[in-house]
């Protein structure tokens, strides 16, 4: 019979699980912000085209760079909130397996940055992985599973 979890345990166990919550949760904000630059990109792309093929009354056209700025500044906003998003996943994901602390607590860094969930979200999961307990829980390496002893055959 296995000893039962102390208190400090299951509350270490519940708030790993809700910080894991918390980054599915900002994840999926930061891959919303990114679709917005995707769409930023494409219009910016589509005033690029339109400007180089319209023309003025005299016969001048427009300067059609500007719709291409628009457009590289998009895909620049997709680029990095998407693999902002892509690292909160990740961080929720480590959180469930107990792996890469140090790892979490630069994506805690990170999200930090973002006002003001994001700052909640990072000063909770440093007062979280700074505790011993959960130190302990990350440092524990699963013990390896010991081969199957071989079986006597019996002479028959």
């Amino acid at each position: 019979m296995s000893p039962a979890p102390d208190r400090e345990t299951i509350i270490d166990q519940e708030h790993l699980k809700l910080l894991s919550i918390g980054y599915i949760i900002s994840g999926i904000l930061s891959a919303f912000g990114a679709v917005f630059g995707l769409m930023y990109a494409i219009v910016g792309a589509g005033i690029g085209t339109i400007v180089r093929m319209a023309h003025s009354a005299d016969g001048q056209a427009p300067p059609a760079f500007i719709g291409w700025i628009l457009g590289a500044v998009g895909v620049s906003i997709f680029l990095g909130l998407g693999s902002i998003a892509a690292v909160k996943f990740y961080t929720a994901k480590f959180l469930k397996q107990r792996k890469h602390r140090i790892f979490c607590m630069i994506v805690a860094a990170i999200t930090c940055l973002g006002l003001p969930y994001g700052t909640i979200l990072g000063i909770f999961s440093f007062m979280v992985l700074a505790r011993d307990s959960v130190i302990r829980t990350f440092d524990q390496i699963p013990a390896p599973a010991s081969p199957a002893a071989p079986r006597a055959v019996s002479p028959t």
